[in-house]
This record gives C-alpha cells, structure tokens and sequence, in this order.
C-alpha cells in the first residue's frame, strides 16, 4: 500500500510541476502577437513613377503592394533565372526600372525600384 500512496504523491507533483510551464508559454506568445503592429511608413500609399506604372499600374498603393505586383509580373513571365533563383532576368518594361541592366538580383530590384516610387 505504501508503494501506490508513493507513485500517487509523484504523479500529483509531476502534474502540479507541468502547469505553470503551460502558463509561461501561452504568456510568451501573447506578448509576441501583441508587441507585432504595421509600419505606418509601409501602409502608406506611393505613387510609381511612369516607367513603374507601365508593370503595376498608376494608382497609389503601399510600398508592400508594389513588392506584390511586381514578384507577380516576374512570375507571370518567368523572369526568375532557372539557376540563380536570386537574380531577376529584365525584360523590356524592368530594363529602365533596373536602370538599364539586364540582370539584378532579388535584393538589388527593391533598392532600384524605391527611386522609382514618390
């Protein structure tokens, strides 16, 4: 009898030992998901310049939208080099946004198309 009185005071201070570490991880992630907000810089709307607004059109939209339609139009055509997945192949309406080259990489693009927004 002494045996089972034993595993029973271990299974109640193993249980007991297992709720405040739930409780800590549930804390954790609601500070990260209430310490997350939008950049009001990125939320606001930008004017493309006319050789931006011939690949994703003239109205103003957040500089995250103009990222969007400008990874869809270099998808839609395939402009993503087959080996190098990080450069991005011009074609004739991303030559003058590239500023005249004929291949950038995926990180350079961004820096590039920023001169071309207002």
């Amino acid at each position: 009898m002494a045996k089972k009185a034993k595993k029973a005071a271990k299974a109640a201070k193993k249980s007991v030992a297992k709720k405040p570490a739930a409780k800590k991880a549930v804390k954790k992630v609601a500070k990260k998901a209430a310490a997350r907000k939008p950049n009001a810089a990125f939320m606001r709307p930008v004017t493309p310049s006319a050789t931006l607004a011939t690949v994703i059109g003239d109205k103003p939209v957040p500089r995250t939208e103009v990222t969007k339609k400008l990874w869809a139009y270099i998808k839609k055509n395939g402009l993503q080099d087959a080996k190098n997945r990080r450069m991005i192949n011009a074609d004739d309406k991303l030559k003058p946004i590239f500023g005249g080259k004929g291949q950038v990489s995926m990180f350079d693009m961004t820096k590039l198309v920023g001169k071309h927004l207002k």
